[in-house]
């Protein structure tokens, strides 16, 4: 019925979780990029699917009550902000929404509603900001060539590495356009080249500007394709003249990869860091540290956690996925102690730092993966030894961990508060917890766990593995951390269930038929997901074909041809990307 570039008009009824709106015409439905719920539009037909298909919008005949005029004139091109045009107060209540759906739909969970008697997870609204603007502390740009030759810079195209020029972003703060434009300029006075993907030629790739907002202190890194910067010292005498410049370095990166920053570093002028707060907690900022881009949210989002950690001063916590150290010292406050996992070794590095310039020393920190290195403490514990891994054989990558375990160890009652930590905090990547992590989690058996999430998707996957194992799901508080976007971040309390009581299942063995990889996920629910999270229908031949070279077993070849003589089709590279990251997901790989 719909073809390729026909035109229809659509009733904008509903958004995706990647802000399209969501629109339906005889029965089906059609994503259409840059519209907001209400709208009514006019929209081309650009790619058609058996149920579903895309549209670009060619004309809002009648706008949404909701709809606002963007400040960006590039907000359509860019894809940083994908829901400006959206209300801002529509846009909390379309991420609270985004985090209900996605407790409901994957995690199986109630949510309670007073209104109409219903229990289940007491959900906060959402944390909104009151000015949803200029909240950026960190940006990166860009450097290219337009067609004419003349040096540009800007942000990225949705899905694409064409840059949008523009020097002025409404998420950034002010200051970086005034940056932006004396390191362009003198660039073409110097004739200094920008860097090109195709070619791997040109001198300047992109420019990192990091800015305290307590302090006001400003950093710029320039990320170059080789060792130095030719004329650099004139473009230092420029840049100091900038209140509150602190830190001015090179970043070399000669590599021909879309990774911006390289590992080695190389300092032009002032400190190699900046400093900034969180509440009274100072910290160390790097080129290369993780650190929350918006800071006002982001101490708002910490005192929720340090609440739902209920710490009286009593209590031994596990921060995983620490980063450099930013809740943890900020949980070291109120706790006991508290012990942090990273796996990137700087971040490990500034997070000590950081515990040392605020005096803290109840806080300890260890190099490794979450998913190894706590059950390497958790397997030396059981064996009952007084002597922290005297012979335990510890995981790649965990090298550090050997050295901070021997100086931590100072008896066996501080054995046993890190065998059973009170509380255990987890502020885990998009991809959400490994299952090995997950499993010494339930194993270590904490009163208390605290999840920090930027992934609704993997949050309510993993909260519903923790509350299969024992665990309840108390509160759950989502925070707009970036404005703007479809992104959202979300705290959640878990709490241990104390139950003697005990059901009796019967099962028969036909219906254990399967393996432990299979039983994650039906090929329907797999092909659901790369629909979903990639706009890729795939077959079950696909699917299988890219289980198999995962070495997943089949219970019924789906590789196998019907004929001898039949040519069997071989999944794409597109689509075996996608497969993989919907097993990923679903753990089973």
């Amino acid at each position: 019925m719909f073809q390729k570039n026909m035109e229809l008009q659509l009733q904008i009824e509903d958004m995706s979780v990647n802000g399209e709106g969501i629109g339906k015409s005889d029965g089906v439905t059609f994503f259409v990029k840059d519209t907001v719920i209400g709208d009514q539009v006019l929209v081309k037909v650009i790619k058609m699917k058996k149920r579903y298909g895309y549209a670009r919008l060619l004309k809002v005949i009648s706008p949404s009550s909701y709809r606002v005029e963007p400040l960006c004139e590039y907000w359509r091109q860019c894809g940083g902000c994908q829901i400006q045009a959206l209300d801002y107060m529509q846009q909390l209540h379309y991420k609270e929404e985004k985090v209900r759906n996605n407790l409901r739909r994957i995690g199986g969970f109630s949510i309670a509603d007073t209104e109409k008697k219903e229990q289940g997870i007491l959900f906060h609204p959402i944390i909104g900001m009151e000015k949803p603007f200029f909240y950026r502390n960190k940006a990166q740009f860009p450097i290219g060539m337009d067609k004419n030759g003349k040096i540009i810079t800007g942000f990225y195209a949705a899905r694409s590495h064409n840059i949008i020029a523009s020097r002025n972003c409404y998420l950034g703060v002010e200051i970086n356009e005034k940056i932006l434009n004396l390191v362009i300029a003198f660039m073409e006075r110097y004739q200094i080249t920008a860097y090109d993907e195709r070619t791997g030629k040109g001198l300047v790739r992109h420019i990192l500007i990091r800015f305290g907002f307590v302090t006001e202190e400003i950093m710029v890194c320039l990320v170059v394709n080789g060792n130095s910067l030719p004329h650099a010292k004139l473009l230092i005498e420029e840049l100091k003249k900038i209140n509150g410049m602190t830190s001015i370095v090179l970043n070399v990166n000669q590599k021909n990869t879309n990774v911006i920053l390289g590992e080695e570093m190389i300092n032009l002028w002032g400190q190699n860091y900046i400093t900034d707060y969180i509440g009274e907690v100072k910290y160390q900022i790097s080129p290369l540290s993780f650190y929350q881009v918006n800071p006002v949210q982001t101490k708002r989002l910490y005192e929720t956690v340090l609440n739902y950690a209920g710490l009286t001063g009593k209590e031994t916590v596990w921060d995983l996925y620490c980063g450099i150290g930013t809740i943890s010292i900020f949980l070291a406050q109120r706790a006991k102690q508290v012990y942090g996992v990273e796996v990137v070794v700087p971040a490990i590095a500034d997070a000590r730092n950081n515990a040392k310039i605020n005096g803290i020393e109840n806080v300890e920190f260890f190099v490794g993966k979450a998913e190894e290195v706590l059950p390497a403490f958790y397997e030396e514990y059981t064996r009952g030894t007084q002597k922290f891994v005297k012979d335990i054989e510890l995981p790649a990558n965990t090298e550090d961990v050997r050295s901070q375990i021997e100086i931590a160890d100072k008896g066996a009652a501080k054995e046993r508060n890190m065998l059973q930590p009170d509380v255990v905090v987890v502020d885990p990547p998009r991809k959400g917890c490994d299952e090995k992590c997950l499993e010494t989690i339930v194993k270590v058996s904490p009163a208390r766990v605290v999840y920090v999430s930027c992934d609704p998707a993997t949050l309510a996957r993993d909260l519903k593995y923790l509350c299969e194992k024992g665990y309840e799901v108390r509160e759950v508080q989502p925070v707009d951390m970036f404005p703007q976007t479809v992104h959202v971040e979300t705290v959640c309390l878990l709490s241990k269930l104390h139950s003697d009581q005990h059901i009796e299942v019967e099962l028969q063995m036909d219906e254990l038929d399967l393996t432990a990889a299979e039983s994650k996920a039906t090929y329907e629910e797999i092909k659901d997901y790369v629909l979903e999270h990639s706009g890729l229908k795939v077959s079950s031949l696909y699917i299988a074909q890219v289980k198999e070279k995962c070495g997943i077993i089949e219970r019924v070849n789906y590789n196998l041809p019907k004929s001898e003589n039949s040519r069997q089709p071989k999944c794409p590279p597109e689509k075996e990307v996608a497969i993989r990251e919907a097993l990923e997901y679903f753990r089973m790989i």
